[in-house]
């Protein structure tokens, strides 16, 4: 008789952007989950590439550019190529990703990059650059539209010279819903997956109050402190978060979470 797969009869929402759920989904399937995509969040340019293009106009002035997220790399990357040139003219910078991910994006595109664990995140990262003096230099920052500024305001502390250029924003989106509601109304729904801020904010504003009660009890798996942090400032109740704050380490920690109840 062939092993029961851990997920067998579970259901699963998957909060990623289209663009970005693909891979987790067929992760969670493979263990035998059932996914309901239900996007939160979908990506899209910034209302404007004025900063983003000033900095590409004067790369060889940064002696340092910081990346924090997959998306970040990729939508600067294809911004560069738009304008004419590629990520090798970051070559003469150092170049520093926060978490594997991203810096394994950032090796698709060429660039050898100082890769800090992803529990450094904003808090963490001046003290994590140790000796290194930012005192007077000039630091690029590619990032999303609304992120936080906790990075920035450390690292100007700090004297440095950093340049935000926003090269995506999040818009909230709606896909999905009907089938959350439907598995959420007939309690059929275990676990609830938030890869971002952003993403948790934008689902719980999705439901009215009497299926945010519902949601509550609904266990929820996330990325990273921050994530944990807004979920439960929602009211989720987050019953897991891997050490690694990648979508692989992700699916394993769900199928621990679950392989735990069964057994």
């Amino acid at each position: 008789m062939p092993r029961r797969r851990p997920l067998a009869g579970r259901t699963i929402v998957v909060t990623r952007s289209r663009a970005q759920a693909a891979a987790f989904s067929s992760l969670l399937r493979r263990q035998g989950a059932r996914v309901i995509e239900a996007p939160a969040i979908e990506l899209a340019p910034p209302r404007s590439w004025r900063r983003a293009d000033r900095a590409i106009g004067r790369l060889p002035a940064y002696e340092m550019v910081i990346f924090t997220s997959v998306n970040a790399v990729t939508r600067f990357a294809a911004r560069l190529r738009r304008r004419g040139t590629g990520m090798g003219a970051l070559r003469d910078a150092e170049v520093v990703a926060i978490g594997p991910a991203t810096g394994a994006a950032l090796r698709k595109e060429g660039l050898r990059a100082a890769a800090l664990p992803e529990r450094y995140r904003a808090e963490g990262l001046v003290a994590a650059l140790g000796r290194r003096r930012v005192r007077g230099i000039r630091i690029l920052l590619p990032r999303a539209a609304s992120a936080r500024d906790v990075l920035v305001d450390a690292l100007r502390r700090r004297g440095a010279r950093v340049d935000v250029a926003p090269v995506y924003r999040t818009v909230a989106v709606r896909t999905g819903l009907a089938g959350v509601r439907a598995a959420l109304r007939s309690g059929r729904l275990d676990l609830i997956t938030f890869a971002s801020s952003s993403a948790v904010e934008a689902f719980a504003g999705r439901f009215d109050a009497a299926d945010r009660r519902r949601l509550r009890r609904v266990p929820a798996a996330v990325l990273g402190p921050i994530t944990a942090r807004t979920a439960r400032g929602l009211g989720f109740r987050v019953a897991v978060r891997p050490g690694a704050a990648t979508i692989p380490a992700l699916a394993a920690a769900i199928v621990r979470l679950f392989r735990t109840v069964v057994d």
